[in-house]
């Protein structure tokens, strides 16, 4: 059966607690530690100036040796000189204390366990001829360590107990933030894109966390909306020729005609044949450029030739309408761009040029190089431009400026969505400078080619 890993709330209290306990476990340690040097400290202390008055005393008076115990409350204390003992007290004797002076270095505090279990801190002076050791006992010591380290081995449980309550609900207040995202974005469906989760603070983790899916909420609800408006549209546009000619088809049906009028009829249905048909190829190249599944095939190539072979296309469009079609290039330009794409998107432009410019109009495509040395191509009409209104959308799909004009001349909205799309693939840009009534001006502009053009 596998275990189910414990909750991050879990987690986090079990490592404060944790830590916690740790650092009380150390503190405790170095507490106890302390607390026994300097206890130690003040009983050698002690046993010191023991030592020193027996010395003094035994230099100057030994005969006052015996007095030591009455008066001074020394009883723990031994006068040797040249191998004879020359005082001892009954309870030095008592307690063996003889033998702590052959375990070591005696001229050094050191603890000793008399065969009775108590214990004594001993040291011995050696004069020119004689030594002095005394004895203190560490009874009162050795309790207050015990008691002590008691106190502290209760107190850790203790503090490891409020660590773990003060843990759990600290990290739920931390972790606060998200549940209330988790439990608003479980809310958030593709009908209400538009909430967002809450931010309480955009300067901390949670908050930039909770920021960034805003951020990626906002591209979502800019994706559905576009699908949306995409499907709209493109149902709408073919709706359009499909329902002209299913009326062309039952009125043709309904009516007896002579062969002039079927034949009519039947070219009426292949021009709106031929509009799906555009419709539905400008559908999959957009829709293959959105999955990323458009291969490119970039190449260095002469953007003038290029350009030059798409106006020769067009031209037949321009001079049944008497318009003056006119290609600009002094200078060899050279760019590394996918052949077919860009010239699929100056196609575009210039048949778009050729559409709205007016009988004996002008369409002046110009080749040169800016002041960056990137390619610069310019389509410029003489038709009636594009209002500042519709300028931010023009390249949209199914967005066109004039919709029942666009419709009766074939278009679909969908040429300038790709012009874009083709050129922003070959790493290039396109702008739009046009103002109502002076025409328009689609500028291109691409990477040039590296090395000698």
């Amino acid at each position: 059966m596998r275990i189910r890993p414990p909750s991050v709330r879990a987690r986090l209290t079990l490592w404060y607690a944790g830590v916690l306990a740790l650092i009380v476990c150390i503190f405790s340690a170095g507490i106890l530690h302390f607390v026994e040097e300097r206890l130690y400290a003040g009983l050698d202390t002690q046993l010191g100036r023991q030592i020193e008055t027996i010395d003094k005393i035994y230099r100057e008076e030994p005969a006052e040796l015996t007095d030591l115990g009455s008066d001074w409350g020394i009883t723990l204390f031994q006068v040797d000189e040249g191998g004879s003992i020359r005082h001892r007290t009954e309870a030095w004797e008592r307690e063996g204390l003889a033998r702590a002076l052959r375990t070591g270095d005696s001229t050094s505090p050191l603890s000793w366990t008399a065969p009775d279990g108590r214990r004594y801190r001993v040291q011995s002076l050696s004069g020119s001829s004689y030594r002095v050791a005394a004895a203190v006992e560490e009874t009162s010591v050795r309790d207050a360590l015990w008691t002590l380290t008691v106190i502290l081995a209760m107190g850790i449980p203790f503090a490891v107990g409020l660590a773990i309550a003060g843990g759990y609900f600290l990290a739920g207040r931390v972790l606060a933030p998200v549940g209330a995202m988790a439990d608003k974005a479980r809310e958030i469906t593709a009908e209400s894109l538009a909430e967002r989760l809450p931010v309480d603070n955009a300067e901390d983790e949670f908050g930039r966390l909770a920021t960034v899916f805003n951020d990626t909420l906002s591209r979502l609800q800019d994706a559905f909306e576009r699908l949306r408006r995409f499907t709209a549209d493109a149902s709408h546009e073919l709706r359009t020729p499909l329902t002209a000619m299913r009326s062309v088809g039952e009125v043709a049906l309904q009516n007896p005609l002579d062969p002039g009028a079927y034949r009519d009829v039947i070219g009426s249905m292949l021009e709106e044949v031929d509009r799906l048909t555009r419709l539905v190829e400008s559908l999959l190249t957009l829709t293959r450029a959105d999955s990323g599944k458009m291969l490119m095939a970039p190449e260095t190539f002469d953007l003038g030739v290029v350009a030059g072979n798409v106006i020769d296309q067009l031209r037949v469009l321009a001079d049944e309408k008497w318009q003056n079609l006119t290609l600009q290039a002094p200078d060899p330009v050279h760019v590394t761009a996918d052949v077919a794409l860009l010239r699929h998107a100056l196609m575009n432009l210039i048949h778009n040029a050729i559409k709205y410019t007016p009988p004996r109009g002008a369409i002046l495509v110009i080749l040169n190089k800016n002041g960056s040395g990137e390619a610069v191509v310019e389509v410029q009409d003489s038709g009636p431009g594009v209002s500042e209104v519709h300028r931010e959308r023009i390249f949209d799909r199914f967005y066109r400026v004039d919709a029942g004009r666009s419709s009766e001349e074939g278009g679909v909205g969908l040429g300038l969505a790709i012009t874009r799309w083709a050129i922003e693939a070959n790493g290039g840009r396109v702008q739009l400078a046009s103002y109502s009534g002076r025409g328009s001006l689609f500028r291109v502009i691409l990477p040039t080619a590296r090395g000698p053009n």
